[in-house]
Protein backbone atom coordinates (compact mmCIF):
# COMPACT_ATOMS: atom_id res chain seq x y z
CA UNK A 1 0.00 0.00 0.00
CA UNK A 2 1.49 3.71 -1.33
CA UNK A 3 1.63 5.61 1.78
CA UNK A 4 -0.99 8.39 1.03
CA UNK A 5 -2.19 8.38 4.76
CA UNK A 6 -0.07 9.73 7.16
CA UNK A 7 -0.99 9.88 11.38
CA UNK A 8 0.16 13.70 11.90
CA UNK A 9 -2.55 16.22 12.46
CA UNK A 10 -3.38 17.74 9.86
CA UNK A 11 -2.11 21.34 9.05
CA UNK A 12 -2.89 23.60 5.88
CA UNK A 13 -0.24 23.91 3.41
CA UNK A 14 -0.55 27.28 1.45
CA UNK A 15 0.43 28.54 -1.50
CA UNK A 16 3.55 30.76 -2.19
CA UNK A 17 1.65 33.39 -4.59
CA UNK A 18 4.42 35.18 -5.95
CA UNK A 19 5.38 33.70 -9.42
CA UNK A 20 9.07 34.15 -9.42
CA UNK A 21 10.12 30.42 -8.65
CA UNK A 22 7.64 29.56 -11.18
CA UNK A 23 9.48 31.26 -13.81
CA UNK A 24 12.68 30.04 -12.33
CA UNK A 25 11.97 26.60 -12.98
CA UNK A 26 9.83 27.17 -16.25
CA UNK A 27 13.41 26.60 -18.18
CA UNK A 28 13.98 23.44 -15.86
CA UNK A 29 10.63 21.90 -16.38
CA UNK A 30 11.29 20.30 -19.53
CA UNK A 31 14.27 18.98 -18.63
CA UNK A 32 13.11 17.29 -15.50
CA UNK A 33 9.59 15.47 -17.84
CA UNK A 34 12.72 14.02 -19.96
CA UNK A 35 14.80 13.34 -17.20
CA UNK A 36 12.52 11.25 -14.84
CA UNK A 37 9.58 10.66 -16.86
CA UNK A 38 10.68 9.88 -19.83
CA UNK A 39 8.40 12.69 -21.80
CA UNK A 40 10.02 13.20 -25.11
CA UNK A 41 7.77 15.62 -26.40
CA UNK A 42 4.50 17.92 -25.97
CA UNK A 43 1.91 19.18 -27.99
CA UNK A 44 -1.32 21.31 -27.54
CA UNK A 45 -4.44 21.50 -28.92
CA UNK A 46 -7.47 24.24 -28.09
CA UNK A 47 -5.24 26.56 -25.77
CA UNK A 48 -6.53 29.35 -27.37
CA UNK A 49 -9.85 28.57 -25.36
CA UNK A 50 -8.11 29.28 -22.36
CA UNK A 51 -6.09 32.51 -24.28
CA UNK A 52 -9.56 33.66 -24.45
CA UNK A 53 -10.64 33.11 -20.39
CA UNK A 54 -7.47 34.76 -19.22
CA UNK A 55 -7.92 37.37 -21.96
CA UNK A 56 -11.68 38.00 -20.66
CA UNK A 57 -10.41 37.86 -17.07
CA UNK A 58 -12.89 35.47 -16.81
CA UNK A 59 -11.67 33.40 -12.80
CA UNK A 60 -10.62 29.80 -14.22
CA UNK A 61 -10.38 26.27 -13.36
CA UNK A 62 -8.93 23.55 -15.24
CA UNK A 63 -10.44 20.37 -14.19
CA UNK A 64 -7.93 17.89 -16.52
CA UNK A 65 -7.89 13.95 -16.37
CA UNK A 66 -5.12 12.37 -13.65
CA UNK A 67 -3.67 8.78 -15.68
CA UNK A 68 -0.19 9.25 -14.84
CA UNK A 69 1.46 10.09 -11.67
CA UNK A 70 3.40 13.57 -13.24
CA UNK A 71 0.23 14.86 -14.80
CA UNK A 72 0.73 18.29 -12.73
CA UNK A 73 4.30 18.90 -14.14
CA UNK A 74 2.58 18.09 -17.60
CA UNK A 75 0.04 20.97 -16.84
CA UNK A 76 2.40 23.34 -15.92
CA UNK A 77 4.33 22.99 -19.30
CA UNK A 78 0.41 24.54 -20.42
CA UNK A 79 0.90 27.19 -18.10
CA UNK A 80 4.13 28.08 -19.60
CA UNK A 81 2.94 27.70 -23.16
CA UNK A 82 0.00 30.53 -22.48
CA UNK A 83 2.00 32.38 -20.43
CA UNK A 84 0.42 32.36 -17.47
CA UNK A 85 1.77 29.63 -14.19
CA UNK A 86 -1.08 27.81 -12.54
CA UNK A 87 -1.61 27.06 -9.01
CA UNK A 88 -2.35 23.13 -8.17
CA UNK A 89 -4.75 21.70 -5.05
CA UNK A 90 -2.72 18.68 -4.10
CA UNK A 91 -3.11 15.52 -1.43
CA UNK A 92 -1.70 16.43 1.69
CA UNK A 93 0.63 13.21 2.28
CA UNK A 94 2.54 14.92 -1.23
CA UNK A 95 3.98 17.59 1.53
CA UNK A 96 4.71 15.16 3.93
CA UNK A 97 7.34 13.36 2.28
CA UNK A 98 10.25 15.56 3.14
CA UNK A 99 11.22 19.56 3.52
CA UNK A 100 12.79 19.60 0.48
CA UNK A 101 9.70 18.55 -1.94
CA UNK A 102 7.27 20.33 0.77
CA UNK A 103 9.62 23.67 0.01
CA UNK A 104 9.32 22.49 -4.01
CA UNK A 105 5.94 21.93 -4.18
CA UNK A 106 4.83 24.88 -2.66
CA UNK A 107 7.25 27.35 -5.04
CA UNK A 108 5.84 25.65 -7.94
CA UNK A 109 1.86 26.65 -6.83
CA UNK A 110 0.76 23.78 -5.43
CA UNK A 111 -1.27 23.77 -1.56
CA UNK A 112 -2.40 21.02 0.51
CA UNK A 113 -5.78 19.55 0.67
CA UNK A 114 -6.67 16.86 3.51
CA UNK A 115 -8.76 13.60 1.55
CA UNK A 116 -9.56 12.26 4.84
CA UNK A 117 -11.96 14.80 5.77
CA UNK A 118 -13.88 18.12 5.45
CA UNK A 119 -10.21 20.62 4.70
CA UNK A 120 -12.42 24.37 4.87
CA UNK A 121 -8.77 25.88 4.54
CA UNK A 122 -8.19 24.45 1.49
CA UNK A 123 -11.92 25.02 0.03
CA UNK A 124 -11.33 29.20 1.29
CA UNK A 125 -8.07 28.92 -0.36
CA UNK A 126 -9.36 27.51 -3.50
CA UNK A 127 -12.27 30.01 -3.95
CA UNK A 128 -10.43 33.03 -3.30
CA UNK A 129 -7.93 32.00 -5.52
CA UNK A 130 -10.50 32.12 -8.38
CA UNK A 131 -12.06 35.03 -7.12
CA UNK A 132 -8.89 36.58 -7.50
CA UNK A 133 -8.48 35.68 -10.75
CA UNK A 134 -4.94 36.30 -11.42
CA UNK A 135 -4.11 32.49 -11.51
CA UNK A 136 -5.97 29.71 -12.83
CA UNK A 137 -6.52 26.74 -10.38
CA UNK A 138 -5.86 23.27 -11.35
CA UNK A 139 -8.75 20.93 -9.94
CA UNK A 140 -8.01 16.79 -10.61
CA UNK A 141 -11.39 15.83 -9.79
CA UNK A 142 -10.97 11.91 -10.12
CA UNK A 143 -9.07 12.01 -6.99
CA UNK A 144 -6.48 9.15 -7.79
CA UNK A 145 -3.98 8.45 -10.79
CA UNK A 146 -5.86 6.27 -12.56
CA UNK A 147 -2.97 4.95 -15.12
CA UNK A 148 -5.71 4.46 -17.86
CA UNK A 149 -5.69 6.75 -20.27
CA UNK A 150 -8.79 5.28 -21.43
CA UNK A 151 -11.11 5.98 -19.26
CA UNK A 152 -12.42 8.73 -16.83
CA UNK A 153 -12.92 7.67 -13.61
CA UNK A 154 -16.55 9.59 -11.51
CA UNK A 155 -15.32 13.03 -10.44
CA UNK A 156 -15.52 14.41 -7.34
CA UNK A 157 -18.04 17.09 -6.64
CA UNK A 158 -15.93 19.31 -4.70
CA UNK A 159 -15.24 20.85 -8.32
CA UNK A 160 -18.33 22.57 -8.74
CA UNK A 161 -19.13 23.32 -5.21
CA UNK A 162 -15.84 25.63 -5.00
CA UNK A 163 -16.34 26.88 -8.82
CA UNK A 164 -20.37 28.30 -7.71
CA UNK A 165 -19.01 29.34 -4.16
CA UNK A 166 -16.24 31.21 -6.29
CA UNK A 167 -19.16 32.40 -8.85
CA UNK A 168 -21.35 33.94 -6.30
CA UNK A 169 -18.64 35.98 -5.19
CA UNK A 170 -17.78 36.76 -8.54
CA UNK A 171 -21.71 37.65 -9.44
CA UNK A 172 -21.96 40.44 -7.02
CA UNK A 173 -18.87 41.77 -7.58
CA UNK A 174 -18.58 45.87 -9.55
CA UNK A 175 -18.64 45.19 -12.45
CA UNK A 176 -19.60 41.70 -12.06
CA UNK A 177 -17.46 38.68 -13.56
CA UNK A 178 -17.83 35.28 -14.62
CA UNK A 179 -16.40 31.86 -13.19
CA UNK A 180 -15.37 29.49 -16.29
CA UNK A 181 -14.15 25.02 -15.70
CA UNK A 182 -11.69 24.42 -18.85
CA UNK A 183 -11.69 20.39 -19.14
CA UNK A 184 -8.28 19.25 -20.08
CA UNK A 185 -7.60 15.91 -21.25
CA UNK A 186 -4.00 14.86 -21.39
CA UNK A 187 -3.54 11.67 -23.76
CA UNK A 188 0.11 9.92 -23.57
CA UNK A 189 1.46 7.98 -26.56
CA UNK A 190 4.60 5.64 -25.88
CA UNK A 191 6.84 5.59 -29.12
CA UNK A 192 9.01 2.81 -28.02
CA UNK A 193 9.81 -0.95 -28.23
CA UNK A 194 6.96 -1.91 -25.60
CA UNK A 195 8.11 -5.49 -25.72
CA UNK A 196 11.80 -4.64 -24.98
CA UNK A 197 11.07 -1.80 -22.33
CA UNK A 198 7.92 -4.27 -20.40
CA UNK A 199 9.30 -8.13 -20.90
CA UNK A 200 11.87 -7.64 -18.04
CA UNK A 201 8.75 -6.09 -15.51
CA UNK A 202 6.73 -8.99 -16.55
CA UNK A 203 9.89 -11.60 -15.90
CA UNK A 204 10.34 -9.89 -12.11
CA UNK A 205 6.60 -10.57 -11.47
CA UNK A 206 6.49 -14.04 -12.74
CA UNK A 207 9.95 -14.77 -10.65
CA UNK A 208 7.39 -13.36 -8.17
CA UNK A 209 4.57 -15.76 -8.67
CA UNK A 210 7.36 -18.69 -8.79
CA UNK A 211 6.70 -19.02 -12.72
CA UNK A 212 8.87 -20.15 -15.57
CA UNK A 213 9.33 -16.75 -17.85
CA UNK A 214 6.43 -16.84 -20.16
CA UNK A 215 8.78 -15.78 -23.00
CA UNK A 216 6.64 -17.72 -25.50
CA UNK A 217 3.49 -16.35 -25.01
CA UNK A 218 2.41 -12.91 -26.92
CA UNK A 219 2.44 -9.84 -24.97
CA UNK A 220 -0.85 -9.60 -24.52
CA UNK A 221 -1.50 -12.92 -23.80
CA UNK A 222 1.24 -12.87 -20.86
CA UNK A 223 -0.07 -9.61 -19.46
CA UNK A 224 -3.49 -11.82 -19.11
CA UNK A 225 -2.21 -14.30 -17.61
CA UNK A 226 -0.33 -12.67 -14.94
CA UNK A 227 -3.47 -10.31 -14.11
CA UNK A 228 -5.31 -13.63 -14.04
CA UNK A 229 -2.88 -15.12 -11.56
CA UNK A 230 -2.53 -11.92 -9.43
CA UNK A 231 -6.50 -11.81 -9.22
CA UNK A 232 -6.77 -15.60 -7.95
CA UNK A 233 -4.09 -15.03 -5.26
CA UNK A 234 -6.15 -12.39 -3.71
CA UNK A 235 -9.35 -14.57 -4.05
CA UNK A 236 -7.75 -17.21 -2.40
CA UNK A 237 -6.84 -15.14 0.59
CA UNK A 238 -10.15 -13.00 1.30
CA UNK A 239 -12.65 -15.68 -0.31
CA UNK A 240 -10.87 -19.07 0.10
CA UNK A 241 -10.51 -20.04 -3.73
CA UNK A 242 -9.86 -18.96 -7.19
CA UNK A 243 -12.85 -18.25 -8.38
CA UNK A 244 -13.75 -18.96 -12.26
CA UNK A 245 -16.34 -16.94 -14.61
CA UNK A 246 -16.24 -13.60 -16.08
CA UNK A 247 -14.05 -11.00 -14.89
CA UNK A 248 -15.30 -8.22 -14.22
CA UNK A 249 -18.00 -10.49 -11.52
CA UNK A 250 -14.80 -11.94 -10.23
CA UNK A 251 -13.38 -8.18 -9.52
CA UNK A 252 -16.44 -7.07 -8.91
CA UNK A 253 -17.35 -9.74 -5.89
CA UNK A 254 -14.14 -9.43 -3.89
CA UNK A 255 -14.22 -5.80 -3.95
CA UNK A 256 -17.23 -6.27 -2.58
CA UNK A 257 -15.81 -8.78 0.28
CA UNK A 258 -13.65 -6.01 0.69
CA UNK A 259 -15.78 -3.26 1.29
CA UNK A 260 -18.94 -4.12 2.44
CA UNK A 261 -17.97 -5.60 6.25
CA UNK A 262 -15.64 -2.27 6.74
CA UNK A 263 -18.74 -0.14 5.62
CA UNK A 264 -20.88 -2.17 8.05
CA UNK A 265 -18.74 -1.00 10.82
CA UNK A 266 -17.90 2.58 9.96
CA UNK A 267 -20.36 3.80 7.87
CA UNK A 268 -23.60 2.22 8.68
CA UNK A 269 -23.59 0.22 5.67
CA UNK A 270 -23.99 3.33 3.47
CA UNK A 271 -22.54 2.45 0.14
CA UNK A 272 -21.30 5.51 -2.63
CA UNK A 273 -21.97 4.15 -6.44
CA UNK A 274 -18.23 5.15 -6.72
CA UNK A 275 -15.81 2.78 -5.64
CA UNK A 276 -13.12 5.67 -5.17
CA UNK A 277 -15.39 7.39 -3.02
CA UNK A 278 -16.08 4.51 -0.82
CA UNK A 279 -12.80 3.88 -0.12
CA UNK A 280 -12.25 7.52 0.58
CA UNK A 281 -15.39 7.60 2.95
CA UNK A 282 -13.81 4.65 4.55
CA UNK A 283 -10.58 6.32 5.14
CA UNK A 284 -12.24 9.25 6.80
CA UNK A 285 -14.12 7.23 9.44
CA UNK A 286 -11.16 5.16 10.34
CA UNK A 287 -7.76 7.29 10.39
CA UNK A 288 -9.09 10.33 12.72
CA UNK A 289 -8.62 8.28 16.16
CA UNK A 290 -5.49 6.76 15.01
CA UNK A 291 -4.07 10.60 14.26
CA UNK A 292 -5.30 11.42 18.31
CA UNK A 293 -3.33 8.55 19.40
CA UNK A 294 -6.65 7.23 21.06
CA UNK A 295 -6.63 3.36 19.93
CA UNK A 296 -4.46 0.51 21.46
CA UNK A 297 -1.43 -1.41 19.67
CA UNK A 298 -3.68 -3.76 19.01
CA UNK A 299 -6.94 -1.42 17.33
CA UNK A 300 -3.93 0.21 15.03
CA UNK A 301 -2.90 -2.63 13.69
CA UNK A 302 -6.34 -3.87 12.87
CA UNK A 303 -7.29 -0.20 11.18
CA UNK A 304 -4.24 -0.14 9.21
CA UNK A 305 -5.27 -3.88 7.96
CA UNK A 306 -8.58 -2.70 7.04
CA UNK A 307 -6.91 0.96 5.83
CA UNK A 308 -5.51 -2.02 3.45
CA UNK A 309 -8.39 -3.84 1.85
CA UNK A 310 -9.90 -0.95 1.62
CA UNK A 311 -6.71 0.58 -0.70
CA UNK A 312 -6.55 -2.87 -2.62
CA UNK A 313 -10.58 -2.73 -3.17
CA UNK A 314 -9.90 0.70 -4.74
CA UNK A 315 -6.83 -0.62 -6.75
CA UNK A 316 -8.50 -3.51 -8.16
CA UNK A 317 -11.38 -0.81 -9.45
CA UNK A 318 -8.46 0.78 -11.41
CA UNK A 319 -8.35 -1.91 -13.61
CA UNK A 320 -11.06 -2.04 -15.69
CA UNK A 321 -12.46 -5.76 -16.84
CA UNK A 322 -12.42 -4.59 -20.39
CA UNK A 323 -9.39 -2.75 -20.74
CA UNK A 324 -7.21 -5.23 -22.30
CA UNK A 325 -7.76 -7.05 -25.93
CA UNK A 326 -5.97 -8.20 -28.91
CA UNK A 327 -5.06 -5.26 -31.16
CA UNK A 328 -5.80 -2.47 -28.25
CA UNK A 329 -3.38 0.47 -28.56
CA UNK A 330 -0.05 -0.40 -27.02
CA UNK A 331 -0.40 2.34 -24.03
CA UNK A 332 -3.41 0.65 -22.40
CA UNK A 333 -0.67 -2.38 -22.41
CA UNK A 334 1.59 -0.30 -20.44
CA UNK A 335 -0.64 1.12 -18.02
CA UNK A 336 -1.34 -2.46 -16.84
CA UNK A 337 2.20 -3.62 -16.34
CA UNK A 338 3.07 -0.01 -14.74
CA UNK A 339 -0.18 -0.79 -12.55
CA UNK A 340 0.96 -4.90 -11.20
CA UNK A 341 4.73 -2.78 -10.86
CA UNK A 342 3.28 -0.11 -8.19
CA UNK A 343 1.21 -2.69 -6.57
CA UNK A 344 3.57 -5.52 -5.99
CA UNK A 345 6.49 -3.02 -5.01
CA UNK A 346 4.91 0.83 -4.44
CA UNK A 347 7.17 1.87 -7.14
CA UNK A 348 6.74 1.76 -11.28
CA UNK A 349 9.66 2.21 -13.13
CA UNK A 350 9.58 5.00 -16.29
CA UNK A 351 9.41 3.59 -19.56
CA UNK A 352 10.68 5.90 -22.40
CA UNK A 353 10.23 7.71 -24.90
CA UNK A 354 6.26 9.44 -24.11
CA UNK A 355 4.36 12.09 -25.35
CA UNK A 356 1.90 13.41 -24.96
CA UNK A 357 -1.29 15.53 -26.64
CA UNK A 358 -2.70 18.22 -24.16
CA UNK A 359 -5.85 18.85 -24.99
CA UNK A 360 -8.04 22.24 -23.35
CA UNK A 361 -11.75 22.37 -24.38
CA UNK A 362 -14.04 25.61 -24.59
CA UNK A 363 -14.96 26.90 -21.42
CA UNK A 364 -17.98 25.69 -19.55
CA UNK A 365 -19.47 28.86 -17.34
CA UNK A 366 -20.27 28.26 -14.19
CA UNK A 367 -23.75 29.67 -13.05
CA UNK A 368 -24.24 30.91 -8.94
CA UNK A 369 -27.23 28.67 -8.41
CA UNK A 370 -27.64 25.42 -8.93
CA UNK A 371 -30.20 24.49 -11.41
CA UNK A 372 -33.10 22.43 -9.92
CA UNK A 373 -33.73 18.79 -10.25
CA UNK A 374 -31.81 16.21 -11.56
CA UNK A 375 -29.51 14.26 -9.12
CA UNK A 376 -26.15 14.98 -10.97
CA UNK A 377 -25.12 18.56 -10.55
CA UNK A 378 -25.07 19.94 -14.20
CA UNK A 379 -21.70 21.24 -13.51
CA UNK A 380 -19.94 17.98 -13.62
CA UNK A 381 -22.11 16.74 -15.52
CA UNK A 382 -20.64 19.55 -18.77
CA UNK A 383 -17.44 18.60 -17.18
CA UNK A 384 -18.12 15.03 -17.57
CA UNK A 385 -19.47 15.27 -20.68
CA UNK A 386 -16.39 17.48 -22.34
CA UNK A 387 -13.98 15.26 -20.83
CA UNK A 388 -15.65 11.96 -22.59
CA UNK A 389 -15.73 14.11 -25.94
CA UNK A 390 -11.80 14.78 -25.91
CA UNK A 391 -11.06 11.03 -24.92
CA UNK A 392 -12.94 9.78 -28.08
CA UNK A 393 -11.31 12.89 -30.03
CA UNK A 394 -7.83 12.66 -28.90
CA UNK A 395 -7.70 9.12 -29.20
CA UNK A 396 -7.99 9.04 -33.07
CA UNK A 397 -4.38 11.18 -32.82
CA UNK A 398 -2.21 7.90 -33.11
Amino acid sequence: MQNIIVLKPYRFVPPYTSSFWMYVFRSYLPVSLRRNWGLQQIDYRGEEHLRESIAAGHGIILAPNHCRPFDPATLAMLGAHVDKPFLTMASWHLFMEGRFKRWLYRRVGAFSVYREGVDREALKTATAIIVDGRRPLVMFAEGVVSRTNDRVNPLQEGLAFIARSAAKVRARATPPSKVVIHPVFLRYFFTGDLAGTLSPVLEEIEQRLSWRPQRPLPLFQRIVKIGQGLLALKEIEYLGEARSGPLAERQADLIEKLLVPLEKEWLNGYRDPSVIERAKRLRSAIVPDMVRGNVSDEEMTRRWRQLGDSYLAQQLYCYPPDYLSEGCPPERLLETVERFEEDLTDVARVHRPLQVVIHVAPAIEVSPTRERGGAEDPVMRKVRESLDELLRKSAGER
